[in-house]
């Protein structure tokens, strides 16, 4: 490939501004190549204005840049692949402020799960949740003792700090963990690493959550909590959510909210993924959520009170809930039995579920249960 013919044209097109221009992502079909063009645009991009709007992808060897879809490659065509960088959304259908968590600061969902019936066994000490999403509340006094630094996509010299709420409701479920004056979350001593991803819209790129399973995948998370999806297949996430699957990481993601029966949102349609949907207090699997042949576990999503922003709490419905509590659960696990691979985890969970209730049930469809899991994972030693 001529690198450098590739990078003049690739400024060219960028400087034209073209009105139609989408970020896309480009992949390279040779190592080799990649390492070439990111040798060459560190060279190139200080002479060349345009090559800075450029934002490098190791993981799936690929760049991410504004270009127009009619731009013609003719000969470049055979050495890289080309897709839009759509957007992606959070799985969250309504949300409302609430002055305190009842049940002893213990919301209703971690009761269902029947986490603290583990509690005496495990806590999720040390394991390592990346939660890609909105940030988190650092002054949270619930989450304090849970937070590690994490990362910020969208400015690198900031803290991830929340400016929507979602990702501090997201971390609380998981690992909340001030039972005397606040709530408890499923797992209170595992460790939540946010990644700002999202914007304060909720808004996020492919390419932005490519990056958050990057670095989730060089700082050797445990689990990466996905609470997003959208509709169209990306190859290119597809393939970061592999290279996390095979570095042993478990991915956790929420099946979408637009009540389908047969289908859900990628990523958590994707196999290497736990994708998860949602029920109400009554086991009943909640109105909005996904269900169908794709889904691998249920779990509370319906009216889910968790911490939010400026030390408060909010109401939230959503599959985005529902994942949480799973990630919540799979950190328990993993500091009960360590080594455990994502087949494994995916296995012990789909064999230890509570059945379902109500009339149409999809088949071999069931409900996250703790006690059930730990159980399951001790019968199969």
């Amino acid at each position: 490939m001529d690198t450098t013919a590739f990078l003049r044209w690739l400024n060219d097109t960028m400087a034209s501004k073209i009105a139609s221009a989408n970020k896309r992502i480009i992949r390279f079909q040779s190592r080799a190549d990649y390492r070439r063009f990111i040798r060459k645009w560190s060279e190139m991009k200080q002479s060349l204005p345009p090559l800075n709007d450029v934002q490098q992808m190791p993981i799936i060897q690929a760049i991410s840049c504004p270009l127009p879809m009619e731009a013609a490659l003719p000969r470049f065509a055979e050495r890289i692949w080309i897709e839009e960088d759509c957007r992606i959304d959070l799985h969250a259908v309504s949300q409302k402020p609430v002055a305190s968590v009842s049940d002893k600061g213990i919301p209703w969902g971690v009761q269902q799960i029947k986490a603290p019936q583990a509690w005496s066994m495990t806590t999720g000490y040390r394991v390592k949740v990346g939660v890609i999403d909105t940030g988190i509340d650092f002054s949270h006094p619930d989450l304090r003792q849970s937070i590690a630094r994490g990362i910020n996509l969208l400015n690198r010299s900031m803290l991830p700090h929340d400016d929507n709420g979602h990702g501090t409701h997201i971390a609380g479920t998981i690992a909340a963990a001030n039972q005397p004056h606040g709530m408890i979350g499923v797992a209170p001593r595992a460790s939540i690493y946010p990644v700002k991803a999202f914007d304060h819209n909720g808004s996020a790129y492919v390419s932005d959550i490519i990056l958050g399973i990057d670095w989730c995948v060089r700082n050797k998370m445990d689990i990466i909590n996905m609470s997003f999806g959208m509709k169209t297949r990306s190859k290119s996430l597809l393939n970061a959510v592999l290279s996390a699957h095979h570095a042993g990481i478990v991915v956790v993601a929420s099946s979408g909210n637009d009540s389908k029966r047969r289908t859900i949102d990628y990523p958590a349609r994707y196999a290497q993924t736990i994708s998860v949907s949602a029920t109400t207090r009554f086991r009943r699997i909640a109105p909005f959520s996904n269900r169908g042949p794709f889904v691998d576990i249920y779990a509370p999503g319906d009216r889910i009170v968790s911490a939010w922003m400026g030390g408060r709490y909010h109401q939230m419905s959503g599959t985005s809930m529902a994942t949480s509590h799973v990630s919540g659960a799979i950190a328990l696990l993993l500091a009960y039995r360590p080594g455990l691979s994502p087949a494994e985890i995916k296995a012990v969970l789909r064999r230890s579920m509570q059945p379902l209730r109500g009339r149409i049930v999809p088949r071999n469809a069931g409900e996250l249960d703790v006690m059930r899991m730990l159980q399951a994972v001790d019968r199969k030693r």
